[in-house]
Parts: C-alpha cells; structure tokens; sequence
C-alpha cells in the first residue's frame, strides 16, 4: 500500500514538473509564431504615425504603457523618443505624445525646454532635484526627458528649479531641435531641395557625406556601423569628396563592428565584433574620446594577360590581398551568399561556413603549387617562393577574422605592423589546414618581407583573389599594389575602456605607441 502511494505520488510529481516545463515552452513558442503576423497587422498602423514604432511584447522588452500605465503584453515602442504603448494605445499615443525628431518647439529668446515622458526609466537612475534614485518601481512613478536623459520623480517635477534643457552628455552629438525647426520652415518654402532622406539601400554614401560641407571644417565624426566592407565603401566615397577639393570637411571614421571578420575594426581598438554587450552610451563616449590615426590605403591594380587593350581592374585595399585558400573559402562563401542572403544573416553561421570551405579545400587541395604558377617582387626585387598556397599581403595588424600574422614569428622578434608607415607586410601560407593552424597559435605563416610596393605575375591557370573580402577568379595577369592615400581613423585604446569595456583582452588589442596619432581635436562631433 505504501508502496503504490509513494509510485502514485512520484507519477504526480513527474506530472506536475513536466507541465511546468512545457507550458512555458508552449506559450513561448506560441507568441514566438504570433510575433510575425502582429508585426504584419501593425505594420500600416507603424506606417502612418508620426514617431519610428517597433514591436515589442513581453518577452522581449517588458516596459509599461506611457498612455494607460498598464504592462505591455504586446505594442511598441519608438526608437526615437523612447515612449511606449500597448497595442490598444497606439493611436492615442500618437496624437497625445509628440516625437522628439518632429518637435517644432523653438524659443524665441533661444532657450529649449525639457521634454518629459513617463515611465520606464532606467534602472539605477537619480532624480535630477532630490538627487534620490529613480526607476527602482516597477510603476510609472518617474519621469524622464526625450532629450538630455535626465530623469526626476513624480513628486519632485513641480518643484525642479530649472527646466531649461541643455541635451546633456551627448549635446555634441545630437541635432538640436532649433535646427529641425529651421528645416521645417524651409522643407515648406523648398520641398524638393529639404525633403531628401539619405537611404543607403539606394544612395551611395557620398551623397549623404555632402551634409558634412554644411558643418565646421573638422568637426564631423562618422560611424560606421557594418563589416570592414561597409567601412572600405565609406572610405571610397571620402575619396571623391578628395577628387572634388573638399579635403577640409572630410570626416574621422569609426567602426562599430558589426560584420564576420572584422580585422579593421580590431586593429583599430574597436573590437572584433559588436553583440549589444556594451551600451550605446559607452559606444558614443568611446566614439568621443578616440584618437585620430592617419591610415594607409592602397592601389590594386589588375591587368589581365593578352587583354592589352582592355582597362586594368583597379581596386581599393585597406586591410589586405590574398591570392590561394583564403581566398578560394571567400569566394565559395560569397557565391552561395548571393544564392541565399536570408540563411547568412548570423555572424556565427557565416564563421561555420568558412569552416566547412576550409575543411573541404584541405582534401581538395584546389591552390596547389601556387610557388610554380606566381613570381612575387618586393620593391622591384623577385623573391624565392617556398613550396606555398597562398600569398597573403598585409597592411593592418589582424587577418582571418582575428588572428595577427606578423608580430612574433620565429626566434627573431619582429616589430608590430602599423597602418601609417607605408608599408605592406607579405606571408605565405602552405595550404587552408596551415591557416587553421595559424588562427589557433598552433603555426606561424612563412614570412617573405615587407615593401612599399608588391607586384605579382600570375603566369598560368586561374588562381581565387580577394581583396578585404570581395574575391573573384582570375586568370593569368599582373597585380601591382602601390600606396593610394590615407585615411583619417578613430582609434580606441585600452585606457579608454570603462568598467563594462574592460573585458576585451589588451593582448587582443595594438597599442597606441605604435600609431602616430593627428594633433587636431575634433569639438563637434556627428554619429552617421
């Protein structure tokens, strides 16, 4: 008897624990497949309103409505201003709670005022009047404003002495409402010269770079947030701002990395890859503080043989040119990308499918014998190739996605790249099992020496080439790479890093020692 009530007990236990395990996963799943079709059913209504709604529910970002006060089960919030609204208040939110991007308010004696909104403000908050924390109730008990940040009770908002606004912390970074005011007025008297919107899915940067003659000379800082491909697309376009006489508005440039290898980001302090782990507070105080580095940027110029009368293939370099493996796992990556650009949307998918290219070329073997089909010249002089597969030129200290080629190869120590000093530092590889040796410190790659200018004469069969990760297939030509120009960077060192920054490995990092940094100081600073 004792026995069947402790079987019918544990079968009751086995119960309950599985329900309280699936039910959660049931209703997660659930809202997980329900996300998609709400998304779609609110999207005219995000459409229409005047502030940037996105959805949001409460498994992804539990807040409170600022119109009913009432936990959002499913609504959205505004990138812009911060408000946010259950599904239900959306509308009357709209007409209720002005968007900061919209706000006409401008004073005539020049004074701007705070913006207040309520509710969900950030924990560990302190009131600016009683100086007392905020944002530790889970009720909309607190206030904060759209503008500066500042955050003050409920009880205390009567009595704040100053309600004069100064945008705060990042006032260098933030457009002023006085100035979309102004912008307003003249959209209405000129709407087809005020009326562009700069879409980079449509426009070339360079267009939108042109805001940058309206500022101070100097004063502009850009962001770039993408891969080291982004950034050569934004260098390329400073460029022709160079060709047009505009050197004196030409941007600083900074990387917030969001691509798969991010070698550029890396060398220049700003990490080998952006997940949210540091707050975009820290990001524009980092952004800020930077030092400006000047930056080498090469000439790849291609000329195919036999086609003499055909216009040479001339390309930008920032960060490196491979002919071999490396190549051939970006080439194979990139063919099956334009295929499918949906499934390559994780960084970690895309690392797992240079894996499997990787993997695949050490059986194949597909560059073989690259020392027999290449003559490689340093500075004019031919260099004796070892039994090689790739060739792999340099001009920043990381490659492969975080590994450092040059700096402690062999007995010899050997000084640490730098990317203002002209030159370009050449390695060979014996094959793609030799690179995943390298990027795990397991081998070092053949050192062939460093040179102002690289010319390589590809005499036979069709060899994969990538420069800073677009590669094709090419036939039998000459490359030659020559220095181009430099390039204004943001560089973030180690001292910089804050608390929450502070676990990114020095090791990882190069040090500033070894950058000559620019002597001007950039006051004005604009987040593109």
């Amino acid at each position: 008897m004792e026995e069947s009530t402790e079987l019918r007990e544990e079968w009751t236990l086995l119960l309950w624990t599985t329900v309280a395990f699936l039910v959660p996963v049931l209703i997660t799943l659930w809202c997980s497949f329900q996300r998609p079709k709400r998304k779609v059913q609110l999207k005219d209504l995000f459409r229409k309103s005047k502030h940037g709604w996105h959805y949001t529910d409460l498994f992804n970002k539990p807040t409170y409505c600022c119109v009913c006060s009432q936990p959002i089960l499913q609504g959205a919030f505004c990138d812009c201003c911060g408000i946010c609204a259950d599904e239900e208040c959306i509308q009357r939110a709209d007409r209720i709670l002005s968007c900061k991007e919209i706000m006409t308010q401008s004073q005539t004696d020049g004074r701007f005022y705070h913006q207040w909104v309520r509710g969900n403000v950030p924990l560990a908050s302190y009131c600016a009047e009683c100086k007392q924390q905020c944002g530790n109730q889970p009720k909309l008990c607190d206030y904060r404003c759209v503008w500066c940040q500042t955050t003050v009770h409920d009880d205390c908002l009567s009595s704040l002495n100053d309600d004069l606004c100064d945008l705060g912390e990042f006032r260098s970074v933030i457009i002023p409402p006085h100035y979309l005011y102004q912008v307003n007025k003249l959209r209405r008297r000129h709407p087809d010269e005020y009326s562009k919107v700069f879409d980079l899915s449509e426009l070339p940067p360079s267009k939108a770079l042109q805001l940058c003659t309206l500022l101070p000379p100097g004063s502009v800082r850009v962001l770039v947030c993408g891969g080291d491909g982004t950034v050569g697309w934004v260098l390329d376009a400073i460029d022709t701002m160079k060709l047009k006489g505009q050197d004196q508005f030409i941007p600083l440039v900074t990387i917030l990395p969001l691509g798969t290898g991010n070698d550029l980001s890396n060398s220049l302090g700003w990490g080998a890859g952006y997940a949210g782990e540091i707050s975009v507070e820290q990001v524009l105080r980092n952004v800020l503080e930077a030092e400006v580095v000047q930056m080498d940027r090469w000439k790849v110029q291609v000329v195919s043989k036999g086609n003499y009368f055909r216009k040479p293939k001339v390309l930008s370099m920032n960060n490196y040119f491979s002919v071999g493996p490396d190549a051939l796992m970006a080439l194979n990556f990139h063919a099956h990308r334009e295929k499918t650009p949906s499934f390559f949307s994780s960084r970690i998918i895309n690392k797992a499918v240079y894996f499997f290219y990787g993997t695949k070329d050490c059986l194949v073997q597909e560059c073989k014998d690259l020392d027999k089909r290449i003559e490689l010249e340093l500075d004019g002089e031919q260099v004796t190739l070892p039994s090689l597969e790739g060739i792999i030129v340099c001009n920043i200290g990381y490659w492969g996605g975080g590994c450092r080629l040059w700096e402690g190869m062999g007995d010899e120590p050997y000084p640490p790249t730098r990317v203002d000093d002209g030159l370009l530092e050449v390695v060979g590889v014996y094959g793609s099992f030799h690179c995943a040796q390298i990027q795990v410190n397991l081998a070092n790659p053949v050192r062939l020496g460093q040179a102002h200018t690289v010319r390589l004469v590809l005499k036979s069969s069709r060899m994969p080439m990538q420069v800073d990760g677009e590669p094709w297939a090419q036939g039998p030509c000459t490359i030659t790479i020559t220095h181009k120009t430099q390039a204004l960077m943001l560089y973030h060192s180690a001292e910089h890093t804050d608390d929450d920054d502070s676990s990114a490995s020095e090791a990882e990092e190069p040090s500033a020692d070894h950058i000559d940094t620019a002597s001007n100081t950039q006051e004005t600073v604009t987040v593109s």
